[in-house]
């Protein structure tokens, strides 16, 4: 089967490892993956290494960032020729957040390929601030465009049933959540702890910005006194990062470790790690946090998006997005002093990807899907012969 992925290589952000991890599999189960995604001829791609022996097909742009991208007027002309050479059995869209997106049910039907999205945009299960509210418009905009898919994959049954309020039969979406592979992202020895001089290390890997609500853990952080054994580590960048540094530093315990490319090195600081926490105000199903639960660190995350379906019955401690430095002031001191719950709650949390959040399942419903839209593809076209 030749499936043609159009997605993200940079700037890093979810979206770029989910693309990288699937097409990984995808190719290592024999499927032929040509890559097409937006860039420039002069474009830098430092994980280039990491994605595979695939053929690559650059879509001009004239924007793009970790949320969304701006094509150039000329974009769907050369997709439309891509896909009419490459004739893919099948393409697959991890969606960009691109004006591109509404055309691509258009240019497929119009070229006769089946087409399967991954809806990324992050959610929250009720409308409680600003930034929910806003990512909710975001659905209801792409709602009557994701009707046009032959499937859309969403990573929960909250985010199925959001969508199908906005119009989605149910028979267009697919749950398939994220998946780590629990190989790679292990438990594992690290010096990281001894690189820092630190006893017990709290760790946020993700971007720096308002909808990640990372100033609430600064401020829980800041209040706890937390004492100079322990530190909190931020591993990330973003648009809130610089007045963050400047006020939460050395002096209160704070590492600021900036974004890290290498994915060694970020496994190396989960494994180091004593307690990994997700203060997010929206989600989708963080990736992020699958990692650390595969590392078996201990995890405290929102119930944004389907994070608290991840962690539920025991595998965490789901945070409400109301309060969330007042439940973290009270929290982070107790997984400090007790470092026997940070290690049974990191035990739990391994085991729960484990059983539900592995990637090698996650290709395997993903294998699967492609072979009902295809069946559906050909049961269509012999009907209207």
């Amino acid at each position: 089967m030749h499936i043609a992925w159009l997605g993200k290589k940079s700037p890093f952000c979810g979206n770029v490892t989910y693309g990288r991890e699937v097409t990984n599999a995808l190719l290592d189960r024999g499927y032929q993956v040509s890559f097409v995604h937006f860039a420039q001829e002069d474009d830098e791609h430092p994980l280039t290494a990491s994605w595979g022996e695939v053929q690559e097909v650059p879509i001009p742009f004239l924007f793009k960032s970790q949320i969304y991208t701006i094509p150039s007027l000329k974009s769907s002309k050369v997709l439309t020729q891509a896909l009419r050479e490459l004739k893919p059995d099948i393409v697959h869209a991890s969606l960009t957040l691109s004006p591109l997106d509404f055309l691509l049910p258009e240019i497929c039907e119009e070229l006769n390929i089946p087409l399967v999205a991954t809806f990324h945009p992050p959610f929250a299960r009720k409308r409680r601030n600003l930034t929910s509210g806003t990512q909710h418009l975001m659905y209801q905009l792409y709602a009557p465009f994701l009707a046009n898919y032959d499937r859309v994959i969403i990573f929960s049954k909250i985010q199925r049933d959001l969508l199908m309020r906005l119009g989605i039969p149910k028979s267009r979406l697919a749950v398939i959540p994220n998946g780590v592979d629990i190989e790679k992202y292990s438990p594992g020895l690290s010096r990281l702890k001894t690189e820092l001089g630190a006893q017990r290390v709290f760790v946020y890997q993700g971007r720096v910005a308002m909808e990640k609500n990372v100033e609430s853990l600064l401020k829980a952080w800041k209040h706890a006194e937390m004492g100079e054994d322990s530190k909190l580590v931020i591993v990330g960048s973003g648009p809130l990062a610089p007045a963050l540094m400047s006020t939460y530093g050395e002096e209160q315990g704070v590492v600021w470790m900036g974004f890290i490319a290498d994915e060694q090195r970020r496994i190396e600081i989960l494994r180091g790690s004593d307690v990994y926490i997700l203060p997010s105000l929206v989600e989708g199903l963080s990736l992020s946090l699958l990692e650390a639960m595969s590392c078996g660190v201990a995890c405290l995350a929102t119930d944004a998006g389907a994070d608290g379906e991840v962690l539920e019955s025991g595998a965490g401690v789901v945070l409400n997005t109301h309060r969330v430095s007042t439940q973290l002031q009270t929290l982070l001191p107790l997984f400090q002093d007790h470092p026997e719950l940070t290690t049974l709650l990191g035990k739990k949390a391994r085991q729960r990807t484990i059983d539900r959040y592995t990637l090698s399942d996650n290709i395997t419903s993903l294998e699967e899907l492609y072979r009902q839209v295809l069946q559906q593809q050909r049961v269509y076209s012999s009907n209207t012969v």
